[in-house]
């Protein structure tokens, strides 16, 4: 019995020993819960979305382009950051850079890029040497309404000394400043070259004098996202250039019933003309040919003139102004009135042959002009041609030329 009776004390205390374990291991757990550091916590690595954080918010949509795009640590450093941004099908890496102590990457350009995918990748090392790495995507607001500029002269053109530079917009812009800072024209060799606004639609540059023969002119549109009104963005990146072709300047006299055409300064050829009639005079002032046609049709009733006349093969026509002035041949007047009589409805009329011909003074004319001459009218009984009229913008002077800008 004695024997029996030690074996069941020896297993009584293995079994206090089993259970006495069993409550430290359960004290373990229980702190553990509470909160307390255990073994069930030691070297439990961290979820990327607590180490590395990305503004805006993983799958954030309609993202306004004030938002400001940023990667950031609260401890450790950043190893690297990728941003990609998808925008009409094309993919570009978003430049940007890393703080000096590596806890913060902001992108070079502060803005976002409308109707855009942003798809950010980064790399963070803690100060034990864990390597998180994180992936998020945003896309950003899809505006409902967007501007253009329509940009004259046409690209890579050989034009006129007289051209000026003008932007049509399709909508009404309000904040001008925004969209002229976005517009840059530049020439080489380099000349001072001023903007000026005609109303909320227009924008035009032009140098002091004309542009000197050879000169190559940059316009950069940098239009794409610059707010233009309230809710309306733009819509374009695009460049334009062009060239500046020979000086060619005709002076129209029109009491003298006479054009002197002179090719860089010196005399080519004068030819006679019939200006406006009486009842309709030609505008005085300096004029640049925007348009040409070796036919057009010319109808009354298009600028105010009701029936009056519709001629439908108005030879070797080039467009003065935007209100109807042209310079055309003109086949339906005798020979009789060229040099003689002012007979027109405002425009200013050389002698042709039906169907046109390049013998006849309109067609010699004609084979050797560009779009961007001058065509100045003197000893008109009207008016001087408005600024906006066509690309008259010659007949202001510099100075007040130079008020027309919307940046002070």
């Amino acid at each position: 019995m004695r024997h029996v009776h030690g074996r069941a004390r020896r297993a009584g205390a293995a079994l206090a020993a089993v259970l006495t374990w069993a409550g430290l291991l359960a004290g373990a757990v229980g702190c553990t819960a509470d909160g307390a550091s255990g073994p069930g916590s030691l070297g439990k690595p961290r979820a990327p979305e607590e180490v590395i954080a990305v503004a805006p918010d993983d799958g954030d949509k309609g993202v306004r382009p004030g938002r400001a795009l940023s990667v950031q640590v609260s401890s450790g450093r950043l190893e690297s950051v990728r941003v990609v941004r998808t925008q009409d099908a094309e993919e570009q890496t978003v430049p940007g850079r890393i703080s000096a102590d590596g806890r913060r990457w902001r992108p070079d350009d502060g803005r976002l890029a409308l109707a855009a995918r942003y798809a950010v990748d980064a790399v963070a090392v803690d100060d034990e040497g864990h390597r998180s790495a994180r992936h998020t995507t945003f896309s950003t607001y899809v505006p409902d309404q967007r501007f253009i500029a329509y940009v004259t002269p046409e690209h890579r053109s050989v034009v006129g000394t007289g051209m000026i530079v003008s932007l049509g917009f399709n909508r009404e812009i309000t904040d001008r400043a925004a969209v002229e800072r976005a517009v840059r024209v530049t020439s080489e060799p380099p000349v001072e070259i001023r903007p000026h606004w005609f109303g909320r639609d227009r924008l035009d540059f032009r140098p002091e004098e004309y542009w000197e023969p050879g000169t190559e002119v940059t316009v950069d549109l940098r239009l794409r996202d610059v707010e233009g009104a309230r809710g309306v963005y733009g819509l374009q990146y695009r460049t334009v250039t062009f060239t500046v072709g020979r000086s060619q300047v005709s002076l129209v006299d029109a009491e003298q019933h006479t054009m002197q055409v002179r090719r860089d300064g010196e005399l080519l050829g004068t030819v006679p003309i019939t200006a406006g009639a009486p009842k309709y005079p030609t505008y005085n002032g300096k004029m640049v040919v925007t348009e040409m046609y070796e036919m057009t049709r010319m109808n009354g009733s298009t600028v105010g003139f009701g029936g009056e006349y519709d001629i439908k093969d108005v030879p070797h026509a080039m467009r003065l102004t935007e209100t109807g002035t042209f310079l055309h041949g003109n086949y339906w007047a005798s020979a009789a009135t060229f040099g003689e009589a002012n007979v027109s409805h405002g425009c200013v009329g050389l002698r042709d042959v039906k169907g046109g011909s390049s013998d006849s003074p309109a067609g010699w004319f004609f084979d050797r002009s560009l779009v961007g001459d001058v065509v100045e009218v003197v000893n008109s009984d009207d008016k001087k041609v408005a600024a906006d009229n066509g690309l008259g913008g010659w007949n202001m002077g510099w100075n007040e030329w130079k008020t027309g800008s919307a940046l002070k």
